[in-house]
């Protein structure tokens, strides 16, 4: 089966400042069928600057919520991924790379597909860029 298209989102944590609502709206668009979790990985850096890197596999069942994501490709966000992120990121903060396919667009990249028709480019415009478009 092909894939539709992927989407990576870099979240910041500064301080490791963790409220618990990501997970469970995460599984909410899974269960819907909206999306599909490719892969995720933890990257994050000490007061000394010293940077460390978790897969879910790293977690393990006792872990993080995280750890309840089904994913179709780990191992898809490498350590090539978390060095560039992990060069950006503050001290003192950690970072979460998410990986996930869009299975609501699916059906339309294979229309696209077999009618010849070739993506020349995608453009994801933050939802806080559009949600502060809008109200000014």
């Amino acid at each position: 089966m092909s894939l539709g298209p992927v989407d990576v989102y870099i979240i910041s944590f500064p301080e490791n400042r963790f409220s618990g609502e990501i997970v469970p709206a995460i599984l909410k668009q899974v269960e819907a069928g909206v999306i599909r979790i490719m892969d995720v990985l933890f990257v994050s850096k000490d007061v000394d600057g010293v940077i460390t890197t978790l897969t879910a596999q790293d977690i393990g069942p006792d872990g993080a919520a995280f750890a309840q994501l089904d994913l179709i490709h780990p191992g898809s966000l490498n350590a090539e991924d978390a060095d560039e992120v992990g060069e950006d990121l503050p001290v003192n903060s950690s970072a979460l790379l998410i990986a996930y396919e869009n299975s609501w667009m699916r059906e339309v990249a294979g229309a696209f597909s077999r009618a010849g028709a070739v993506v020349l480019d995608q453009i994801r415009i933050p939802a806080d860029v559009v949600n502060q478009a809008i109200s000014a």
